[in-house]
């Protein structure tokens, strides 16, 4: 009988519909489990919005992954495909649902030239761990997005301890075998991670380099709403670039350009350099983000953090031997 804290992995592809590649990949693995190494842990392999991924389309009422925001889930008058959908996810699949994880990957695709990266939710102990473990096996970039009331109600934020895997540039709806590829590179990453964590032979590096969300930037518009500049052709490309104030990050239809210190709130004014992200993301411009500003941050670990993933990963459940 399994304890109370014993639990499988999650592995969601799909929360986005227009995002194929992750879904694709599930079915390979539902059809041939040693495709993916697995460490022998017992995986959940679950399309997030099937609904949305039938239409291929981002989401069909509201998006799934901002639909799990606990005020949200606990309103009776809330019944939206998405947020149905999350209480649908959450029953089956969450801490105290009928097939509990404890850990959850969550597998996007980007437009924007993100390459392969991570995404982190705020800062729990086991989350950043994970993440560290990862980035010191790929080397892969970390997206802490925190303290932004516009953006909340994340799919990983839900599970004890989760982060997203984000692949691009991708154009919405097209499969590609690199995408599929760096995809699964970086979730084995993570379970070779979690698979060290439980056998307690994970070993940290002492810190881990993140980039901070600072906030966002939309495109310059005229009264009416429509742009009246685009993304400066200098910046598109630059993900994970610095970018200092005088740079140029919009140009208008007369050729005039706009540097990234006329864009910036006051709170940033005095920046000597910023990262952006999610540069021209196709799927931001409903959420009027043009791009993300982020800092470079190195963040010594603390020992809370391994032993909070390794309890963790001491209670996954592992795969009945054949």
């Amino acid at each position: 009988m399994l304890g109370p804290q014993a639990g499988s992995i999650l592995v969601v592809g799909g929360t986005h519909g227009n995002e194929p590649n992750a879904p694709w990949l599930l079915q390979q693995w539902q059809r041939q489990p040693n495709g993916l190494q697995h460490h022998g842990f017992a995986l959940q392999l679950v399309v997030g919005n099937p609904a949305a991924l039938a239409v291929g389309r981002r989401y069909v009422e509201r998006d799934l992954n901002r639909s799990f925001a606990e005020a949200l889930l606990a309103d009776s008058k809330q019944q939206s495909l998405e947020v149905r959908r999350a209480r649908e996810l959450l029953q089956a699949h969450g801490p105290q649902g009928a097939s509990p994880a404890l850990v959850a990957f969550d597998l996007h695709s980007t437009t924007a030239a993100m390459g392969n990266s991570l995404v982190v939710y705020g800062r729990r102990p086991a989350d950043l761990a994970l993440a560290a473990g990862i980035q010191q096996r790929l080397g892969l970039p970390v997206y802490l997005h925190e303290a932004d009331q516009a953006q909340q109600g994340f799919l990983v934020e839900r599970w004890p301890c989760g982060l997203v895997i984000e692949v691009g540039p991708v154009p919405q709806g097209l499969l590609h075998a690199g995408i599929g590829r760096q995809s699964q590179l970086a979730l084995e990453a993570g379970l070779t991670v979690l698979d060290q964590a439980a056998a307690g032979s994970l070993r940290l590096p002492p810190a881990l380099v993140v980039h901070r969300h600072l906030g966002s930037v939309d495109l310059p518009r005229h009264g009416d709403g429509t742009p009246s500049a685009l993304l400066h052709p200098r910046l598109l490309g630059l993900d994970w670039a610095p970018l200092r104030p005088a740079d140029p990050v919009f140009l208008s239809a007369e050729g005039h350009p706009t540097a990234l210190a006329a864009v910036l709130p006051e709170r940033l004014q005095g920046e000597p350099c910023l990262w952006p992200v999610f540069v021209n993301e196709a799927a931001y411009g409903e959420k009027g983000i043009a791009f993300s500003l982020t800092r470079r941050e190195r963040w010594p670990l603390a020992d809370t953090a391994l032993s909070a993933l390794r309890g963790l990963a001491q209670g996954l459940t592992r795969r009945q031997a054949a």
